[in-house]
């Protein structure tokens, strides 16, 4: 069986770190190249701290897919140059598989359209960790019987986008099965502006930020007499690569662009 040949950007991440190290413990992942806005032409064993492949950092995604033979882009950077990456990718008939969150509906449109028009699969995840996927879909599920609902995420004070994308996905999943509904008192006002955090379709998102934390999200609903609560922890960045090598896995059968980790799961 071929090795499947993958590019990664952002090695030196925390979480593009934690891929190389899920590349390196599978039998049919091969790394071919990484890029980096650093470190052009060195190798990834240069660094200690990373597993010791051969592969050679690049700093231009072109150079790169014109040097490499690859197959999949893993990519794990930040949403603007994430967009990008995935943009070039797709027109060198390199599979994407985005961790990246923050990109605009504008900007998953036309990468849908391009992903469709050149037949190259595309998976975008605002999560990849399958605990988060499945609180997800069982959020989707309550909120048929419990309308009222308020999304509580928490990260790393490093994170660059908030509300999260598991937050914004969660909403529009929950959007599919519940009308519009404005919740709190009608007459509620805010004495300091945002305390009662984003607005979704009358759903309420709140945004923590905190040393300590990785990825956490609540969905509490709440109904006469009773809440219910579904809630996910990501301790370690670790818990994501089960469903990044899940990602690899299917992209390479499609050839459409699917957001969101739930569309491949059996």
């Amino acid at each position: 069986m071929s090795k499947v040949r993958v590019v990664v950007a952002g090695p030196r991440g925390k979480m593009g770190s934690e891929a190389l190290r899920m590349i390196e413990k599978q039998d049919d992942l091969e790394l071919v190249a990484c890029l980096d806005h650093k470190y052009d032409g060195q190798k990834i064993s240069d660094f200690e701290e990373l597993p010791k492949f051969d592969a050679t950092i690049y700093n231009d995604i072109e150079k790169c897919f014109q040097s490499v033979e690859a197959d999949v882009l893993v990519d794990l950077t930040t949403p603007e140059f994430g967009y990008l990456h995935t943009k070039t990718a797709i027109h060198y008939g390199v599979r994407p598989v985005v961790g990246t969150t923050g990109f605009t509906e504008e900007q998953l449109q036309e990468l849908t359209d391009l992903s469709e028009e050149k037949g190259v699969g595309v998976i975008i995840a605002p999560n990849f960790a399958l605990g988060a996927v499945l609180m997800m879909q069982f959020a989707k599920w309550a909120a048929k019987y419990f309308p009222d609902v308020e999304i509580i995420e928490k990260h790393h004070d490093n994170k660059l986008d908030a509300p999260s994308g598991t937050a914004i996905k969660t909403a529009a999943l929950i959007k599919e099965v519940r009308e519009s509904k404005q919740q709190g008192h009608p007459d509620e006002k805010e004495t300091i502006s945002g305390a009662r955090g984003a607005d979704v379709n009358g759903m309420r998102i709140h945004s923590m930020r905190l040393p300590g934390l990785v990825a956490h999200q609540e969905v509490v609903f709440g109904s006469s007499g009773e809440n219910l609560t579904i809630k996910h922890d990501s301790f370690h960045r670790e818990s994501f690569m089960t469903g990044v090598k899940l990602a690899i896995d299917n992209v390479m059968k499609l050839d459409i662009l699917v957001y969101g980790l739930e569309n491949i799961l059996e």
